[in-house]
């Protein structure tokens, strides 16, 4: 009856990709961007397939990148098909897509750079912000629970799933041969309580469930704990005369943070302190929360009485690079608050910001979204002690803390909540959208708490629906996720990161004008280093 392609979204938390086809109609829902590690990365430039090239639609969930930041590259390379999605989110798109295409343009240009110097060949960028901008012109809207028929055998329905402005739960109907088989597909869900948005829909029924698991294996605090918690953060660095550094996404998590601290200056709990939105996308982003009031929930809808819930007297927003320089250049030794994207600190003007405030002691860096592997804002939370950042070492002094209880997405607890409003159990119900501890996790706790038959599928498994139950009909590709990997193979990436570290270090020694005491503890510690190089040779094979 169908055909399920898991591309992307599978043993992993980014790149959300699957391809539905139902006799001659192929489906998409979503065409995310890869992002974290540079194992994950280097898929954003595989080949593209006909299947997905000859896509008749695309069913997208949200405008979040790692959802959406694929499809200006499959534009690109001839897909025809229509993108369907809330308003919001056709809004969210229209500005979050030409910004990932400068990015991948200034990426290109960086990298070309260094190519040059080492008499290699140019990189071309993934995609351009003109072809970005080129790829709107296929996108509808649609509206929540509106019934939308594909042909004259398939319809789907979007439903609100509490995210971000205008995320979607996706529902699509099969009928063949006067038979109906339901699948639905959870996007991304929101964590119950998050402000503007309102809390995420229920489905009853379906006979195949795709289920996010980004915190399958984790427990938020509640949204009114981190609230007091962010409010002392502040008010203590405040007193060390320090500065806030939030790195936030630019859309959903950025609004709510401004939401939570309009409603502390109102009550008086903090004192007047400026805060700043440094990031353009945010801004913008910002500008379409405030035309679209139908998507809030009821609390948000209340506040617009008192006038605009995202902004106050000692908020400015950010759009000029020099104000932004500016920030870090200021000698008034003000203490400030500075939310900035990007929400893992892997691009944008945040890297700035923790570039110039990560060493001080004084200052604090408040995580409030979710840190894939690999990204710098996972191994500043995991603790390491020197980051390198825009190609110089910094010092970890600042005080760094997690208030995952803001998450756009549902806990653990959440997830279970959510899969227990089913009224019938599904044929299956596949675990996607998170890292492997995520995932296996709550595969095992929706198995024991609720008899359902899951299973968490890797990327490029391909699975048959038919009317007598489900069928592998493709094995799954080799995972370049290192917790797929066999031992030898994830040894292997180690040696190749490890080796790109020593020469990053080679470079900056080169680059040093004089000793100085970093020097030195590496001059100490370069004799131990060869004796334990010199040992692994003695265990690795060698050649002929």
């Amino acid at each position: 009856m169908a055909r399920l392609t898991f591309l992307g979204g599978a043993g992993t938390v980014t790149g959300s990709c699957f391809l539905l086809e139902i006799g001659k109609l192929r489906l998409l829902v979503d065409c995310g961007m890869f992002q974290g590690n540079r194992e994950l990365r280097t898929r954003n430039y595989h080949s593209l397939n006909a299947p997905v090239l000859s896509a008749d639609y695309i069913l997208l969930t949200h405008a979040h990148i790692d959802h959406s930041g694929l499809i200006p590259r499959l534009y690109k390379q001839g897909c025809q098909g229509k993108v369907l999605a809330t308003k919001a989110t056709v809004d969210l798109c229209g500005i979050m897509l030409p910004d990932s295409g400068h990015i991948q343009e200034m990426d290109a240009e960086w990298e070309t750079r260094k190519a040059k110097r080492r008499g290699e060949k140019h990189l071309d960028p993934l995609y351009t912000a003109q072809d970005a901008r080129d790829c709107l012109q296929s996108f509808t809207g649609v509206s929540y629970e509106q019934d939308v028929a594909l042909d004259d055998r398939v319809r789907v329905r979007f439903l609100d799933a509490g995210h971000i402005l205008g995320s979607a739960i996706i529902e699509v109907w099969l009928r063949e041969n006067g038979q109906e088989v339901k699948i639905v597909f959870s996007g991304d869900l929101g964590n119950k309580g998050t402000a503007i948005v309102r809390d995420p829909s229920v489905v009853s029924e379906a006979d195949y469930l795709l289920l996010e698991s980004t915190y399958g294996d984790r427990i938020h605090e509640p949204v009114a704990n981190e609230a007091r918690r962010l409010q002392e953060i502040i008010q203590d660095t405040v007193k060390s005369r320090g500065n806030v550094i939030i790195p936030s996404f630019a859309v959903g998590r950025t609004q709510e943070i401004l939401f939570c601290l309009n409603g502390m200056f109102k009550r008086g709990e903090l004192p007047p302190i400026p805060v700043y939105i440094d990031s353009p996308l945010a801004v913008s982003a910002t500008e379409i929360f405030i035309n679209n009031p139908d998507c809030y929930d009821d609390e948000a809808k209340a506040s617009l009485s008192s006038g605009d819930p995202f902004r106050f007297p000692n908020l400015t927003f950010v759009r000029d690079v020099k104000d932004s320089i500016a920030l870090n250049n200021s000698n008034d030794h003000q203490c400030k608050v500075i939310i900035s994207s990007s929400g893992m600190c892997d691009a944008g003007r945040i890297k700035h910001h923790l570039k110039h405030n990560l060493w001080r002691p004084e200052s604090s860096v408040v995580f409030v979204g979710f840190q894939a592997e690999g990204t710098l804002g996972r191994r500043i939370l995991d603790g390491e002690k020197k980051v390198r950042i825009l190609g110089e070492p910094i010092n970890v002094a600042a005080r760094i803390y997690s208030l995952q209880g803001f998450s756009a997405h549902a806990d653990q607890n959440g997830l279970l909540d959510w899969v227990s409003h089913l009224s019938r159990k599904p044929e299956r119900l596949f675990i996607v959208h998170g890292e492997a501890t995520a995932a296996g996790t709550l595969s095992n706790l929706v198995e024991q708490r609720f008899g359902i038959n899951t299973l968490v599928p890797r990327a490029g498994e391909q699975y048959l629906i038919t009317p007598h139950g489900l069928e592998l009909a493709r094995a799954p590709l080799p995972s370049v996720h290192p917790s797929g990997l066999d031992t030898r193979h994830q040894l292997l990436l180690e040696i190749l990161r490890l080796d790109k570290a020593l020469a990053e270090a080679k470079e900056d020694l080169l680059l040093m004008e004089n000793e100085d005491t970093e020097a030195e503890a590496l001059k100490k510690m370069v004799p131990e280093l060869g004796e334990k190089i010199d040992a692994l040779l003695q265990i690795v094979p060698k050649r002929g």
